[in-house]
């Protein structure tokens, strides 16, 4: 029996074969080679028997129920797949667009496993040199693409951890996995990570059990305990309020002055920053700040330099600050901060009765309570929900920045339980990597639901001096804004 091959239509929406014995059809794609020619567009193509003169009549009648059958089932598939095409082209394209973002992290990565891999030992030393010097020169070390970031180090070891904001500066079994491993058999030590492209994070290395910070990158943040090294996503960007502009006339910070506390037993040293053209002022608003010597330095808080811009743009009325020091003032290595900041009513006492008396009299503050704010960090934002709690007589405005809620969750009951309390302003910020985020937003729930107004904000970074300063300016425009 012959075979007659018909064309039926052209389309390009799908391919398929289908078969009845010896009859049926088939969609050829476009460029599909068939009989040694290839087909120019997609063609459907349909196989017929054709019959004997005997079976004529009877075929015939067949045939042409088949052709009816089939072609009712292949329209219908094919408009499945028109109807399919889109979705899938749509699906594609965000599979792609989703993938896209990594492609350079990946090359990278591909790129360095190549030269840890190659079998010469003497090429591949040379290539991890070149590879190095390169990612180095470029400021490529710790390597960030998108939200992914490749933590390297260079060097022979016996073990390599990257410890910092994002685990807590210790390894855990849950969580961010600190330890790096070996590429191949060269002495570069990879450990890969993903972060919110506006992230800001210290960390340090740690080369068999020694902690030293990233030979290999620039960026320092500078803390308490000393330099850390310092991760800057893409999206992040300094605050240019941390700026020093010597074109601006700039305030004046005090030496130490030293009070003898009667409520501590002991001497306390604090410095007063006054605004430029103090002279002419009067009657001016003022800062009290905890921790005052890490607030005012140049290497963590900054402060003096965001006062002196936010003034000299008009952004902020002329202010005052105090900075306390926590530090003995005969032996600066012994800090009492935690013994202070810790719900000591002393403390708050000292700060009520004799530090506001003293400042008020020697400098020219208003001495209103709607004039005047206390701020700090840590326990320091801690110590100032208290005196919020303890002291609103004398300061309406409160600024908390990560504060430690969780080593005195009393606190929280005491604003539960107390009335409304005379308190015009709050700020309260927190990192989100490990950092106060679960008991601030608790404490946010509490003020507002008592009818407080609470400015609060949120930023990807750590328990650190970066975050804090780059929002000083932010309770500096909410309290004094002209």
């Amino acid at each position: 029996m012959q075979k007659l091959r018909t064309n039926l239509v052209d389309t390009s929406h799908t391919f398929m074969i289908c078969r009845r014995k010896d009859i049926g059809f088939s969609v050829y794609p476009k460029n599909t080679k068939i009989c040694g020619c290839i087909v120019q567009k997609w063609q459907i193509r349909l196989f017929l028997p054709i019959p004997t003169r005997a079976e004529q009549p009877s075929k015939a009648l067949e045939l042409l129920f088949l052709i009816q059958k089939m072609k009712n089932i292949f329209l219908l598939l094919l408009g499945l797949c028109i109807v399919c095409q889109p979705v899938l082209a749509q699906k594609n394209k965000a599979t792609q667009a989703k993938r896209k973002p990594l492609t350079r992290f990946t090359k990278t990565m591909m790129a360095l496993n190549r030269v840890a891999n190659l079998p010469n030992a003497a090429q591949r030393k040379d290539a991890v040199a070149d590879f190095w010097e390169e990612m180095v020169s470029e400021g490529n070390v710790p390597y960030i693409s998108g939200d992914s970031v490749a933590f390297l180090y260079k060097g022979e070891a016996d073990s390599v951890f990257f410890h910092g904001d994002f685990d807590g500066w210790s390894a855990r079994p849950e969580g961010f996995q600190s330890r790096a491993r070996r590429v191949g058999k060269t002495d570069i030590w990879l450990l890969k990570a993903s972060f919110p492209s506006a992230a800001r994070l210290d960390y340090k290395i740690v080369v068999n059990d020694r902690w030293i910070l990233d030979p290999a990158n620039p960026f320092q943040q500078w803390g308490g305990a000393g330099p850390n090294s310092e991760l800057r996503m893409p999206a992040w960007h300094i605050e240019p309020a941390t700026v020093p502009n010597y074109d601006i006339v700039r305030g004046n910070l005090s030496e130490n002055i030293r009070i003898k506390s009667r409520k501590l037993g002991y001497d306390v040293q604090y410095q007063v920053y006054t605004p430029a053209d103090y002279e002419d002022l009067r009657n001016l608003p003022t800062i009290y700040l905890t921790d005052g010597q890490e607030y005012s330095s140049s290497q963590m808080g900054s402060m003096i330099t965001v006062l002196d811009n936010l003034i000299a743009n008009k952004e902020i009325k002329p202010v005052i600050a105090v900075f306390i020091d926590p530090r003995n003032p005969d032996t600066l290595s012994q800090n009492r901060r935690e013994k202070e900041l810790l719900l000591n009513d002393k403390f708050v006492d000292f700060v009520v009765t004799e530090l506001v008396p003293e400042v008020d009299y020697n400098f020219k503050t208003s001495r209103k309570a709607a004039d005047r704010a206390m701020m700090g960090l840590s326990w320091g934002g801690l110590s100032t929900a208290y005196f919020g709690y303890k002291a609103s007589h004398t300061f309406s405005m409160l600024g908390l920045q990560s504060p430690e809620f969780g080593d005195k969750p009393e606190i929280y009951t005491f604003y539960e339980q107390s009335p409304k309390l005379p308190i015009s302003r709050i700020f309260m910020s927190t990192g989100t990597i490990r950092d106060t985020e679960k008991s601030a937003r608790r404490m946010k729930e509490i003020m507002e639901k008592k009818g407080y107004i609470v400015q609060y904000r949120e930023v990807p970074e750590g328990h650190s001096w970066g975050n804090w300063r780059a929002l000083i300016d932010e309770p500096l425009i909410y309290f004094f804004a002209r």
